[in-house]
């Protein structure tokens, strides 16, 4: 899938650029790709345009959106297939996403950019062949390809969140120039497609697998036995898992993870808002 080249709406972007409309002014200069770059978008009385692209004013736009023109008009990034799924602004510029409303990446204290900068850290990557089990937004293999992986193999099961994927500018394209052809994103159930990968053909794992009522099979030993089994010894492994309440949920689920992956054969110990392991 070809990524997105549009403009990327928000409602502080379009508060701003109309508010210089009425102004007066011929021009706002502004990002209208979540803080990735910058550009200048050219007023007039009923349309604006962008990289020589005319687009007419927006209509009333919703806080936590961000709209892209699909041609004709300009749609929240958002699809509904069972769950909700939608690209959600945050103050960092990097998106996160939501599936029925519940957030996916960590964004109250940093960019869930930086956030996963910081866990691709401590596994080294540089030169490395990684394997990223639930590629989200891919903001881990981002993180990879600037570090200077060899090359990183990355899985996501949800079609929509793929599509999410070519519209955020902030995801990583595995066509691009910059990518180099270092990253192999595809369509898959990790769960089941893991079984294909050789042994200890992996040097490095990111596993960043939905919370553990949706996703429990990610969470099995059978599951982290196949992580052991395509992981050469000496390995580097970050599973996150958040820091749910062990009052509310009645489950220590870090301590569960830690516990499971040293049977599969690691050394395992809590790191961050997740489990850093070694693969003896």
């Amino acid at each position: 899938m070809s990524h997105y080249a549009g403009p990327l709406l928000t409602l502080d972007v379009a508060n701003a650029f109309l508010s210089a409309r009425d102004a007066g002014a011929a021009g706002w200069s502004g990002s209208f790709d979540l803080g990735r770059s910058r550009g200048e978008a050219l007023l007039s009385a009923d349309a604006w345009e962008w990289q020589g692209e005319r687009y007419p004013y927006p209509g009333k736009l919703k806080d936590r959106t961000i709209y892209y023109w699909d041609g004709a008009s300009f749609e929240s990034v958002s699809r509904f297939s069972g769950s909700l799924i939608k690209l959600v602004p945050t103050e960092w510029g990097a998106p996160t996403f939501e599936i029925d409303g519940i957030k996916m990446l960590p964004t109250s204290k940093e960019s869930p950019y930086d956030d996963a900068r910081r866990k691709v850290a401590l596994i080294e990557p540089r030169g490395k062949a990684v394997l990223d089990t639930c590629g989200g937004l891919g903001y881990f293999a981002a993180c990879c390809l600037e570090a200077g992986v060899a090359r990183i193999q990355s899985f996501e099961k949800n079609a929509d969140v793929l599509w999410l994927r070519t519209i955020n500018p902030w995801s990583p394209d595995p066509s691009a120039p910059a990518s180099g052809g270092r990253l192999q994103l595809t369509h898959s159930d990790v769960s089941q497609a893991i079984t294909t990968i050789a042994d200890a053909s992996v040097d490095a794992l990111l596993h960043d697998p939905p919370r553990f009522g949706i996703a429990g099979e990610l969470y099995s030993q059978v599951f982290y036995d196949q992580l052991a089994r395509v992981l050469r010894r000496g390995g580097r492994l970050f599973h996150y898992t958040g820091s749910p309440n062990k009052l509310t949920s009645g489950r220590d689920v870090p301590r569960e993870v830690e516990k499971r992956l040293a049977k599969a054969g690691f050394k395992a110990q809590l790191a961050l808002d997740g489990v850093l392991a070694v693969r003896r």
